[in-house]
């Protein structure tokens, strides 16, 4: 479990993170809120342990920015801003959680530790693949942040291919199980690689790393790591 926390009192930043290494987590500490803002969009947290009054950007502006990414960490707001106000303020910009400034260790414990029994949960119901994230529930998709438009076949299409990551699917599996015509007289691989080819387009054109790949003579497979797949 990795944990940052942004927090520019050093004295209660060193508390958090030697307590939560006592208790056997990755801690991480960013002191300010440009660092913070570079943690966040660079590098994958479990959960987010984030002060309100941070120096050069705050952590309203931070969870502002990291409720925009498809990749959603459950954040504890620190601070000493106790009024209602504040409160609704803070868990409307997108915190799962609000601790008030002192407090003490074992109780943040214990609401991290509720954050991650939610997040284990809600886990359940979305996937990752590389930067590709899919919500089984709302059924949406996400490339590196940015939402993905699929027709209900594609995004049925798409979650099979992640039900199978790293294996390759045949046609005759999506024709059963995507399609639901296995007895069809004719074969549905022409619009099979229709479907595809537009997929591909969605999830692969214009980047880097490619997730979708052909597998000659099987099907087709999805897979961050293709060179090692393939």
């Amino acid at each position: 479990m990795r944990i940052l926390i942004v927090e520019d009192n050093q004295k209660t930043a060193r508390a958090i993170r030697n307590g939560l290494k006592a208790e056997g987590y990755e801690a991480v500490v960013a002191k300010t809120g440009n660092e913070g803002y570079r943690f966040i969009t660079e590098e994958a947290f479990d959960l987010i342990v984030l002060d309100w009054m941070l120096p050069e950007r705050s952590g309203i502006e931070l969870l502002r920015v990291l409720r925009n990414l498809a990749l959603k960490p459950p954040v504890l707001l620190l601070t000493a801003r106790d009024s209602v106000e504040d409160r609704v303020m803070g868990l409307d910009s997108g915190a799962d959680d609000y601790l008030v400034k002192p407090f003490d260790f074992t109780e943040l414990l214990a609401r991290l530790r509720a954050l991650m029994r939610r997040a284990i949960h809600e886990e359940v119901m979305r996937k990752q693949i590389g930067d590709l994230v899919i919500d089984l529930r709302s059924r949406q998709a996400w490339r590196a942040g940015e939402e993905i438009i699929l027709t209900p076949r594609e995004y049925d299409f798409l979650a099979f291919l992640v039900r199978y990551e790293g294996q390759a699917v045949t046609r005759q599996m999506l024709a059963k199980e995507v399609w639901r015509e296995p007895n069809r007289s004719t074969p549905l691989d022409n619009v099979i690689d229709v479907h595809i080819a537009r997929l591909r387009r969605k999830i692969d054109d214009g980047r880097p790393q490619k997730l979708i790949k052909t597998v000659r003579g099987v099907g087709f497979l999805l897979s961050s790591n293709l060179e090692a797949t393939a």
